[in-house]
This record gives C-alpha cells, sequence and structure tokens, in this order.
C-alpha cells in the first residue's frame, strides 16, 4: 500500500519541477530570472507522462498504454462533444 502511495506521490513531485521549469521559463523567480527554456519544461512534462504511466503499471493496470488510450479516447470524446453544445 505504501509504495503505490509513493508512486502517486512521485507524480506530484515531477509536476513540481515541471512548475519550477516554467518559472524558469518565464523568468518569473527574481532571484534566478531566467533559468531554463521552454525544451527543459517539455522534457519536464515527459517526465511527468512516464512516471505516471509507471505508476499505472506500479498500481497493477494489466496494460496501462491501453487504460490510457480508452481514457484519453473517453477525454477527446467529452471535449469534442462541449465544443459541440
Amino acid at each position: 500500500g505504501q509504495q503505490r502511495l509513493l508512486q502517486v506521490l512521485k507524480i506530484g513531485e515531477e509536476f513540481g519541477e515541471a512548475a519550477q521549469a516554467v518559472i524558469g521559463a518565464t523568468g518569473t523567480n527574481p532571484r534566478k530570472g531566467t533559468s531554463h527554456t521552454w525544451d527543459d519544461v517539455t522534457a519536464e512534462v515527459c517526465d511527468v507522462i512516464v512516471t505516471s504511466m509507471v505508476t499505472l503499471h506500479r498500481l497493477g493496470v494489466p496494460d496501462p498504454a491501453a487504460v490510457f488510450t480508452e481514457h484519453l479516447k473517453q477525454a477527446a470524446a467529452r471535449t469534442f462533444a462541449a465544443r459541440e453544445a
């Protein structure tokens, strides 16, 4: 149980790194200025995605890619339906 919890929290850590990269890319930290590029942000967001997929696997999801694909289809359907409304 604790390993699952820690793996989910790891997603939050990776998100924090992505947020730090955004702050660095926009230069909004007065102490550091511009410390990152938008390529850094992209890399950090990719790390969030990878960590999330690993988390699905470690939660015991038999086919994380299939579960994600189905979830993505449903999210896209909701988005398209909202646009048509």
